[in-house]
């Protein structure tokens, strides 16, 4: 897909997303099969079914995928490509760009061992490595446009 490709075709779709608010609602959804023997649940997704099970910090055989690697790299997929389409708008070209999501995850609290522990991701980052034909301040933008416009 070329960077005029994408511009075209982005632009019918805001001309068509102004002129028709309602068309630019999408419902996605995705559905799994839990077994609980396995403490498992298969999930489909593009690029074939994925089995997620329990990480090994919450007692699970390291085996399966786990749910907080998967949203992590949902992160950095979405602000991957995010990236990419913001660069193009921007007319900046990407030579090399690398995303990485951390989080730091404390597992007292999804075991129920400390009440006061919390549940779920603590410090989410999102940090970007990149080799572009921008100044720093182009890159600055590249980033911070980047974050606003990833839907996760």
């Amino acid at each position: 897909m070329t960077s005029e490709s994408i511009r075209e075709q982005q632009g019918i779709l805001k001309e068509q997303y102004r002129t028709q608010p309602s068309s630019a609602i999408q419902t996605m959804t995705v559905t799994g099969n839990v077994s609980q023997s396995t403490y498992t649940i298969k999930l489909p997704t593009h690029a074939g079914e994925v089995e997620a099970g329990l990480h090994t910090a919450a007692g699970g055989s390291g085996t399966h995928a786990c749910s907080g690697d998967m949203l992590l790299e949902a992160l950095v997929g979405c602000a991957g490509v995010t990236l990419a389409a913001v660069a193009t708008a921007m007319r900046i070209t990407i030579n090399k760009a690398d995303v990485t999501a951390t989080g730091e995850l404390d597992f007292r609290g999804t075991l129920g061992v400390d009440p006061n522990a919390s549940v779920g991701f603590n410090n989410l980052q999102l940090h970007f490595n990149l080799s572009t034909d921008a100044t720093l301040e182009s890159e600055a933008k590249l980033i911070s446009l980047t974050e606003k416009y990833c839907v996760i």
